[in-house]
């Protein structure tokens, strides 16, 4: 479950975690109040489940109550992601002498927590990993002894700090430690960690996902939230509607298969012939016409969309019954968008005549799909 901002904020104030004075707006003058409230020039921030706010113009800096308002009104008309802004965190814009990174997540290689912390933070700490690794500072948490104050220090140490800014430093990864603790987090970040110029340590930013399944441990925290634990998009929430598993990627090809497995090889076939998925979306098990119908919707449902293969493995889920709902979903939507079809397997040699009928091509392997759908995108781009 991922929290807002806002709401990862409220969750690190209850564990001393400073932060700068500010408040939640859902209105340009509320955003104005919040604004007069804080008395000095403010930064205004969209509140949405997406990175990247800042390049996208959701944050914005105001130095009045009025200003405050107007970048207000401009974010609260955005669209970040794909995802609407609803309100805007307005807080004091900080005299910043330094950025730091400090973060917690899950290792899964190791099976331990991993405290993360960097001199250099305000960028993403992918980003950082890529540019400057260096700079990065790691520390694993042993699951029976915990995270201790002397790995805190020698985390702030290892970061570069000096003097009393080691303890200080310490003392916001071991806040975090026991949010981690508190919440079962699977991710938690402040990035960046102000130091301010008159020597405070404050969270300029927040974030915090909290285990999926453990939340029958925080069902007060989801009923104060009063929301869904995960926000999505109308294309996810479709396809979580109909029990399809469905993950947008930053490519150009839909996969629609049957079977998680089959869709990552898919998606890895599209990856050797020099493609790039836009969509994984798996049909699942027994998947009919009408179904196989509903995943092209969705698909086509993404912009970035501009070829779909659909690949195939009849088993439980017969191959006519595919050919079927493709067959109506061209003849129903008119589809342009150009398909590359591969289904072996039960009543495959039916579904193949089916095709064959209705004129949409289909290839016997899923290296010669993967090879046509690059090519058609390469010719249509």
């Amino acid at each position: 479950m991922k929290l807002f901002e806002h709401e990862a904020k409220d969750v690190f104030r209850t564990f001393n975690i400073p932060m700068p004075p500010g408040g939640l707006a859902r209105t340009p003058a509320e955003a104005s109040e919040v604004a007069k409230r804080v008395g000095k020039p403010v930064v205004v921030k969209a509140q949405v489940l997406a990175g990247k706010r800042g390049k996208a113009g959701g944050v914005k800096f105001a130095n009045t109550p009025e200003e405050a308002g107007s970048v207000a009104k401009e974010i609260l008309a955005m669209r970040i992601s794909d995802l609407p802004v609803e309100s805007v965190l307005v807080e004091e814009k900080l005299d910043i002498a330094q950025e730091i990174y400090a973060g917690i997540t899950i290792d899964r290689n190791e099976r331990k927590y991993v405290v993360i912390g960097s001199a250099a933070g305000g960028m993403s700490i992918e980003e950082l990993a890529v540019e400057s690794p260096e700079k990065i500072i790691k520390a694993h948490v042993d699951p029976f002894l915990g995270f201790g104050g002397y790995e805190a220090r020698n985390m702030a140490i290892a970061m570069g700090f000096r003097g009393k800014l080691i303890n200080q430093v310490a003392d916001m990864f071991l806040r975090l430690w026991s949010v981690v603790e508190a919440y079962d987090v699977e991710l938690t970040e402040i990035n960046p960690l102000i130091l301010t110029k008159d020597g405070r340590l404050l969270a300029a930013d927040a974030r915090l996902n909290i285990d999926d399944s453990a939340l029958y441990r925080h069902k007060k925290t989801v009923e104060e939230l009063n929301r869904q634990p995960v926000e999505q998009n109308e294309r996810e929430r479709a396809a979580s509607e109909h029990g399809m598993a469905y993950v947008e990627l930053d490519g150009d090809v839909a996969c629609i298969c049957n079977g998680a497995g089959l869709t990552m090889a898919t998606l890895d076939a599209v990856a050797l012939q020099g493609g790039r998925a836009s969509t994984f979306l798996d049909l699942g098990g027994g998947s009919d016409a009408e179904r196989v119908e509903k995943g092209i919707d969705i698909a086509l449902m993404y912009p970035k969309v501009k070829a779909i293969l659909v690949n195939i493995m009849g088993g439980i889920t017969r191959c006519d019954d595919v050919a079927r709902g493709i067959v109506a979903a061209r003849e129903r939507k008119g589809i342009r968008v150009p398909m590359v079809i591969r289904m072996v397997g039960t009543n495959e040699a039916e579904g193949q005549r089916i095709l064959r009928d209705a004129g949409i091509p289909f290839l016997n392997t899923m290296e010669e799909a993967a090879a046509k759908v690059v090519e058609i995108v390469r010719e249509v781009s």
